[in-house]
């Protein structure tokens, strides 16, 4: 047979259709034939052609996956040794690495130990006094153990002396190649016992990679994967090595001799150790040298008649593509950013950056306003309550630099404040907007990529304007619609769409006016068949959805049926995933104006996006065969008659749909993932805006998203976690609205897979972003949910348990590893915002649960928060501590047993209260009135005798205070004292001082306080309140009508001035007089209304 066998496989090799037809079948045929093994074997070893050698090799690997239990215990044995003696004779490099993958293959059946022979082979081949020996063995070392990590488990000891003897072979590269990628496969399964020997290797490794830099650059960038690795997987063995791997890091990624995906590669795993353990970066003062480095790569000049990828006119400005030394080293400092105290970081930083911003040298400017650019998201606070009117006027001077490269990347700067630094710098609008609106009237078209700049820093300020936006409406939709309706340039239109979703978001109904010009040009755009137009489409998509969101009800309902239709149609159409997910969203933003839209759709919609879920397009294996082949999972136990033809199929067809352990990697194409994570956000909000009509997907939905808890991609488990919160406030909705046995217990158990679930991830997930996420989603979960998250016994302890560990920084994601004698007060901002949303959830369970059941709990947390209010804490830790403290103290006014529990905790918080109304900071003082306002009520007569300082105190401030929301919630605090004890407070004076302070200017929820106190000091102390009648009168008059103030409040308004009316007609008459004349009317059609 092995003739006739080597004579089909030749023909396949042939270029000539019917010979390779005619070759299939017969292979098929051959198949079926047992003999067909050692037929294979035969080929493998005897043919004279490598190319046919490694085809046989490949159809055994196929055979061996697939049916290894068929393959009779003869033909096994046979096969084991002649695969080892191919191997060890052959001399092609291709066949050689089919072999090797073949033997992979057959350990994962048969285990080390069961093959003696090829452990022998290994051993003497790795020791071996011949290169080429060495080489050829450490090759199928590295396969054999890549595809089986695990089994090899009792040899590593001896590995990893194999590995120190192998790595001082200098002069032998590519033994040193496969060396490192086999301890690279190895690294995961190393455990404690092999933790001495590894971190003995890591000096010899570094040499070695110098070794294999000038060999081969290729084969040393994919090997320093190896220290990614190490990171990831026991940190603790680099750790006595780290100053010595950030030096070879930072010489490799300052050499401009090598490659850049070298350079690349040696940047990227700098910021990679510093987001993992930047404690340890500071301890051992590597921050200076790496500094030192890497600001040559930021501010290099590109060479002579070339530019920098983000300054040549196609770039399409995301910054996506320009996976660059320059880039990485904007990425380290950005990842400083997010993870080092922002005191310590700009201390050694700053330096650096004023010298670039004051240097003639356009490129040093360039790369000092960079580096500004990537502060702002890490380090916001610091910059905005530190900093930021200085690097506000350096931008605005970089705006207009004679040099384009520089104009370009303070525009990028300015985007990036836009988004990072509010609300502070939207106050700077009057200075901005006109230089923006400046840069767009007077840009020269033709050069599109510096229209995308100056759009993408418009666009991001634009967005968080708010009603301040007005005054520039009508120039900004002038231009855009002008675009819209003039240009020829698709990009130029397609930015002009973006950013009128950036001017909905500001503007909401302001832009009613605009709305019929814009849709109209928008429907042009949707409509559109064409390839050229799909951007333009899919921003015009996304654009309709902030429309719907913002434009209001009664305007957008009309069209919402329509916007259904159209996303259900370019979905059938069109296969392209950035189109797909901006359908997705649109149905989401309908879904909460006009959800009755949807539901006659949602089978139809919910079966894309759950599809969307499922697929694995865009993911690809990276194989590392030279022809790859399909290898469809196909179980032994079918029975089927096709088998074998299907097993030629599988290698004739060179597509890649493989086992992961076959696989050097994956990639994942971006538009794949953001489509899935934009479907999850989608399918939870559309479950809570359309309730009881999403009920038959719920169950469906949900399991596809639990099943994206743990995708490759962090954004994609974020939204997962976030969307299974939404499903449950979805469920507690159906079942408040409809409260039937069944929809309750749908609850329970929803509840009783997503919240320890929660808990679980928050201390093992090693993304910051998804720990921050889940929390979020938690917190929501227990404000809709409330008392029955907890009916399992052991919920609350679990829940505040998780929270104690946050607070501790005892979870994954915080880097706690052995560094603990740092100086606490200082942090990365992102770690101590992670600390915030876990304090959040405090007052939450304290509103859930009887006060009893939490005080243990209570107890146990509230010294972490409290440790957060000294004086040398950052204002945001201030500010955090006593407005959590603050929350908790209002939560307990409304449960049982609360009033007992606040008033023995008052002991230990005035004076924390008391000194927060002192300090320098008026968030922080705001929130501490706060407190003491809602102690007073929550502890009633049990504080009485702590009223005389409290009021003291208040005194004290009001007559000082120049902060409207302060003086706003000093009002609401002494209301609050009154109300919780009207004896204990001297009216007299207090009334009068408080009512000059009205009405309120900031905070409008409070005057729900406010009114509901007049309401009883007019029933208790009826003439004080006449007297002061004239200054109620006109706070009335802020109120009533005012669409920021809750109907609640509104309605308690106009009865007290009803009573006024009736029992006061005179006094009252006086007071509105005085009102200007469009409050007057308010005043009589709301008592007329009442």
């Amino acid at each position: 047979m092995t003739e006739e066998l080597e004579q089909i496989l030749s023909q396949l090799t042939q270029p000539d259709n019917a010979v390779i037809q005619q070759a299939t079948a017969q292979l098929k045929q051959a198949f079926k034939d047992p003999a067909i093994i050692p037929a294979l074997c035969a080929v493998m070893s005897g043919s004279q052609n490598p190319q046919i050698r490694q085809s046989a090799a490949v159809m055994l690997r196929l055979r061996v996956k697939k049916h290894w239990k068929k393959i009779s215990p003869n033909d096994r044995e046979s096969l084991k040794a002649v695969v080892l003696q191919a191997f060890m004779q052959e001399s092609e490099h291709t066949v050689q690495h089919s072999l090797s993958q073949l033997c992979a293959v057959m350990v994962k059946h048969e285990t080390p130990d069961r093959w003696p022979a090829l452990l022998q082979l290994l051993s003497q081949s790795t020791k071996s006094s011949s290169p080429h020996d060495r080489q050829v063995g450490l090759l199928l070392l590295n396969k054999v153990m890549e595809s089986n990590p695990e089994p090899f488990k009792p040899h590593y000891g001896q590995l990893l002396q194999l590995f120190s003897t192998v790595l001082q072979d200098h002069n032998n590269p590519t033994a040193l190649y496969y060396c490192i990628l086999t301890l690279t496969a190895i690294t995961p399964y190393t455990g404690s016992e092999e933790m001495n020997q590894m971190r003995s290797i890591i000096p010899g490794l570094i040499v070695a990679l110098k070794h294999l830099i000038k060999a081969d650059q290729d084969q040393a960038s994919e090997a320093m994967e190896v220290f990614n690795e190490l990171m990831e997987s026991e940190v603790s063995i680099i750790v006595p090595h780290v100053a010595d791997i950030v030096r070879f890091f930072l010489e490799v990624g300052s050499d401009t001799t090598l490659s850049d995906s070298l350079r690349v590669k040696a940047l990227s795993c700098i910021a990679f150790l510093i987001k993992l353990k930047s404690k340890t970066v500071l301890k051992q003062k590597l921050l200076n040298p790496i500094l030192q480095a890497i600001f040559p790569v930021l501010v290099a000049a590109p060479p002579p008649g070339e530019q920098d990828p983000e300054d040549e006119e196609d770039d399409n400005g995301d910054g996506t593509e320009n996976d660059n030394p320059k880039h990485c080293a904007a990425q380290i400092i950005d990842t400083m950013a997010l993870h080092m105290p922002p005191e310590k970081l700009f201390q050694q930083l700053m330096p650096l950056t004023q010298a670039c911003l004051a240097s003639e040298n356009p490129y040093q400017r360039k790369g000092g306003l960079m580096c500004l650019a990537v502060l702002a998201e890490g380090c916001a606070d610091h910059i905005r309550t530190k900093m930021l009117s200085s690097v506000l006027q350096t931008v605005c001077q970089s705006l207009s630099d004679s040099n384009q490269v520089v104009r370009s990347a303070s525009l990028f700067a300015l985007g990036q404040f836009s988004e990072h630094l509010q609300p502070e710098v939207s106050k700077y609008c009057a200075e901005l907007m006109p230089l923006l609106l400046g840069y767009l009237s007077s840009l020269n078209q033709a050069k599109v990529g510096h229209v995308t700049k100056a759009f993408y820093a418009l666009e991001n300020f634009m967005e968080n304007l708010g009603a301040d936006i007005e005054p520039y409406l009508p120039t900004l939709m002038a231009t855009m619609l002008s675009a819209l309706n003039n240009t020829e340039n698709l990009k130029i239109k397609e930015l002009a769409v973006s950013a009128i979703g950036a001017i909905a978001n500001a503007a909401k109904e302001l832009l009613v006016p605009y709305f019929p010009p814009v849709i109209e040009s928008l429907k042009g755009f949707l409509t559109t068949t064409t390839e050229e137009m799909r951007s333009l489409q899919t921003q015009s998509l996304d654009t309709l959805s902030v429309l719907a969101r913002t434009i209001g009800k009664d305007v957008f309902t009309p069209l919402a049926a329509e916007c259904v239709q159209l996303g259900l149609k370019l979905t059938d159409t069109i296969d392209d995933p950035d189109l797909r997910r901006c359908t997705y969203s649109l149905y989401s933003a309908v879904s909460t104006v006009s959800p009755d839209c949807l539901s006659p759709h949602l089978t139809a919609i919910t079966t894309v996006m759950l599809l969307a879920l499922k697929s694995n397009e865009g993911i690809t294996a990276h194989l590392e065969e030279d022809k790859t082949f399909v290898l469809l999972d196909d179980d032994d136990d079918d029975d089927d008659n096709n088998e074998e033809e299907k097993d030629v199929d599988d290698f004739l067809e060179d597509e890649t749909e493989t086992d992961v352990h076959d696989v050097a990697g994956f990639s994942v194409e971006n538009a794949y993932i953001d489509e899935k994570e934009d479907a999850c956000d989608a399918l939870g909000e559309i479950a809570f805006s359309t309730g009881a009509a999403f009920q038959p997907f719920l169950e469906s939905s949900f399991q596809q998203v639990y099943e994206m808890r743990d995708f490759p991609h962090e954004d994609v488990r974020r939204a997962a976690f976030g969307a299974m919160g939404q499903f449950c406030r979805a469920q507690h909705q159906v079942w408040k609205e409809n409260p039937t046995e069944a929809n309750h217990q749908a609850l329970l158990k929803l509840l009783d897979v997503v919240i320890p679930c929660f808990v679980v991830t928050v201390r093992t997930e090693h993304e910051r972003q998804v720990v921050m996420g889940i929390l979020e989603t938690m917190n929501n979960v227990i404000k809709s949910c409330k008392e029955e998250v907890f009916r399992s016994p052991s919920r609350l302890k679990e829940i505040s348990y998780v929270i104690r560990d946050v607070l501790k920084k005892k979870t994954v994601c915080q880097d706690s590893g052995g560094d603990e004698a740092d100086d606490e007060d200082q942090q990365a901002e992102y770690d101590a915002m992670l600390q915030e949303f876990a304090g959040e959830g405090i007052p939450l369970l304290a509103s859930s649960v009887p006060a009893d059941l939490f005080t243990p709990f209570l107890n146990d947390l509230l010294p972490l928060i409290m440790s957060k209010a000294k004086s040398s804490c950052t204002v945001a830790d201030r500010s955090f501590a006593v407005g959590t403290i603050g929350e908790i103290l209002q939560a307990l006014v409304s449960v049982s047993g609360g009033r007992g529990a606040a008033g023995r905790l008052s002991n230990r918080l005035l004076p924390v209260l008391v000194a927060g109304v002192r300090d320098s900071d008026p968030e922080v003082r705001n929130n501490s009135v706060f407190g003491l306002g809602c102690l007073a009520q929550a502890a009633g007569p049990i504080v009485v005798s702590d009223y005389p300082m409290m009021l003291s105190v208040f005194s004290n401030l009001l007559t000082k205070e120049t902060d409207l929301r302060v003086i706003d919630n000093l009002c609401a605090a002494l209301c609050r004292m009154i109300m919780s004890n009207v004896e204990a407070v001297p009216l007299e004076q207090v009334v009068p001082a408080l009512v000059a302070r009205l009405p309120l200017k900031e905070d409008m929820e409070e005057n729900k306080t406010v009114f509901s106190c007049l309401a009883l000091l007019y029933t208790n102390s009826p003439d004080l309140v006449v007297k002061l009648m004239k200054p109620i009168v006109t706070a009335s008059s802020h109120v009533l009508g005012n669409k920021n103030v809750d109907t609640d409040t509104r309605n308690t308004s106009a009865m007290l001035m009803k009573e006024f009316a009736q029992h006061h007609s005179a006094d009252f008459q006086a007071a509105v007089t005085s009102l200007p004349g469009e409050q007057q009317a308010k005043m009589s059609a709301a008592i007329a209304a009442s």
